[in-house]
């Protein structure tokens, strides 16, 4: 694939990824304020076809865009990109070692774990930061305790909230990746034959 049909493909990713995380939903029994979309299942497929690079270009892509209209002073967008980038290097580490179907899903589970720690970080460290800047955190906890009474404390928030919810969020962009990808990547592939030269 030449540099600018990569180039090409990496906005088109970047931007439909984009969109897609304008359209996110919470989870029953998890914070109110972790919510789920689906534009990782793009960057993860942008991946798995095109490598690294790009993939890590459309994640920052996005989250710049959304940067413009953020409600998280930016603690959310940089939070999404550690993320996401956890859960594309690992998963797409774990691929190119066995580049089959097991693979893929092998990587897609791995990826979604290592996300699911650097979920725990992040909240630690940027997004609960950032919210208790406007409430104390005792605050933040006893809301997220009224729907999940075992989140009684930050480990509980992190423990209870962050971590399954992550796990589940995981899950469902890993479904649709696999799902998606081999069909996806064989078109896009398939689009870059060379076609034959004609006859002078």
């Amino acid at each position: 694939m030449s540099h600018t049909k990569k180039i090409t493909f990496t906005a088109i990713f970047a931007a439909i990824a984009a969109v897609l995380m304008f359209y996110e939903f919470p989870l029953p029994f998890m914070p109110p304020f972790l919510k789920v979309d689906l534009s990782g299942a793009v960057i993860l497929i942008g991946a798995f076809i095109f490598g690294p690079m790009p993939a890590l270009s459309m994640a920052l892509i996005k989250d710049l865009i959304h940067l413009l209209s953020s409600q998280t002073g930016g603690s959310g967008e940089l939070a999404d990109f550690l993320m996401t980038a956890t859960l594309v290097l690992v998963a797409l580490f774990v691929y190119r070692r066995r580049q089959t179907k097991g693979g893929a899903i092998a990587g897609c589970a791995m990826g979604t774990v290592a996300m699911s720690i650097m979920g725990m970080i992040t909240n630690q460290f940027i997004i609960i930061p950032f919210y208790s800047l406007t409430m104390p955190i005792d605050q933040i906890i006893e809301a997220c305790g009224q729907i999940n009474p075992l989140i009684g404390n930050l480990n509980g928030y992190l423990l209870f909230g962050v971590l399954p919810f992550n796990l589940i969020k995981g899950a469902v962009l890993s479904v649709i990746t696999v799902i998606i990808y081999q069909k996806l990547g064989s078109f896009i592939r398939n689009m870059h034959v060379s076609a034959p030269q004609k006859s002078h």
